[in-house]
């Protein structure tokens, strides 16, 4: 590599030039937009693995700012909360198009709305990519019911591409 090459990497963003296991902590807890997606209910069927979404947050996801109301502590109120770490993002299926971890982990750039991209945490709500004001929170509603809130829009990238 060149003098001039790596001035080049070093002018690139950290996501551009790690891997995911590369990261440092805060790199990797960057890459969330605060779209909360991810803390949507998901049905799954069990013969074919497919993912149905739900409208259905957590009791922890505030609905406006789309962040964990305890997140340092979610898994002791939330037991089953899904910690995304290196390998479970290799595994899981369901993350939507638009994850900031998905699209790393599959080669892709981060899209224009991205807070480390736009500069503003807001953008992600701006384009439309977020669960703000679309959910409904899982106090109250039975197991058997979450088919009727069934959603298709955390698979849509929509002003994102």
């Amino acid at each position: 590599m060149t003098t001039n090459d790596a001035a080049k990497t070093d002018d690139l963003p950290f996501w551009k030039t790690k891997t995911l296991a590369e990261m440092t902590d805060g790199e990797w807890e960057s890459l969330c937009d605060g779209c909360g997606l991810c803390c949507l209910n998901k049905l799954e069927d069990w013969e074919t693995g497919e993912i149905a979404w739900t409208s259905i947050r957590c009791v922890l996801l505030d609905g406006e700012s789309c962040r964990c109301k305890d997140y340092e502590n979610r898994q002791a109120t939330v037991p089953d909360c899904i910690r995304l770490t290196v390998e479970s993002v290799a595994e899981i299926s369901w993350l939507p198009p638009t994850c900031g971890y998905r699209l790393i982990r599959d080669g892709h750039d981060l899209y224009w709305w991205h807070p480390l991209v736009s500069g503003d945490p807001d953008t992600v709500h701006q384009a439309g990519i977020s669960a703000r004001g679309r959910t409904v929170s899982e106090e109250g509603i039975d197991i058997e019911d979450y088919e009727d809130y069934l959603v298709t829009w955390p698979l849509e990238v929509g002003e994102g591409k």
